[in-house]
């Protein structure tokens, strides 16, 4: 199986950050998922660049920054300038969405595009030719802990399909509720990167048997 594993660090232990990073190194993940809040796009707020920042030598695994926030284009020459690798914004936080991908790959960046559950992948037609990644949002965003939304699983058999049909190039990550009874599901539909933050933290999802 190719599938990726990105662990989530919204839900590790903010105290020991930097331990929780080596833990992820040690459970054989591939990228190191994180969730930029602003509060504004999403209800709460996390963690900002100074923190990309003192992470960025605790491991060599590429950062995946997930900007759940508005206007991403204040924000994303900072972001990789404190060490992020990858760069996924939403699609519902900004208009020119064109302009923001150019500009992400301007910096050296892989650029993705990310999907709350209300919006569906035809909404993204127009960009995926130019994305890097595209993250399909399986809980509203916003908060760690909570269920995979069933009908949000379609989205990835969709893009599989549209990626297979136009020769696109994108990775499918998933986002949301991914735990030992759902990953199934999640695979099944061909994601080729699964974020897992609750779970995986927690120890309920062991992705050896998987991988």
């Amino acid at each position: 199986m190719n599938t990726k594993l990105s662990p989530s660090i919204l839900a590790a232990d903010f105290s020991r950050l930097g331990d929780q990073i080596r833990d992820v190194d040690r459970a054989g993940a591939e990228y190191i998922h994180i969730d930029v809040m602003d509060g504004q796009f999403v209800p709460q707020i996390t963690y900002g660049q100074p923190v990309i920042q003192a992470l960025r030598p605790k491991t060599q695994l590429p950062f995946d920054v997930h900007l759940m926030v508005e206007k991403p284009e204040l924000m994303v020459e900072s972001f990789a300038e404190a060490g992020a690798d990858w760069i996924t914004f939403h699609l519902e936080s900004t208009v020119h969405i064109d302009r923001l991908i150019q500009r992400i790959h301007a910096l050296g960046k892989k650029a993705g595009i990310s999907i709350v559950p209300s919006t569906p992948v035809s909404a993204l037609t127009e960009v995926l030719a130019a994305v890097d990644l595209v993250l399909v949002m399986t809980v509203n965003p916003g908060f760690g802990g909570q269920k995979l939304l069933p009908h949000c699983v379609d989205k990835i058999k969709k893009l599989v399909e549209l990626r297979k049909q136009h020769g696109y190039h994108y990775r499918i990550s998933v986002d949301g509720g991914v735990n030992e009874k759902t990953l199934p599901a999640v695979l099944n539909a061909g994601a080729d990167i699964v974020v897992s933050g609750s779970a995986f933290f927690s120890g309920a999802l062991q992705w050896e048997k998987n991988a």
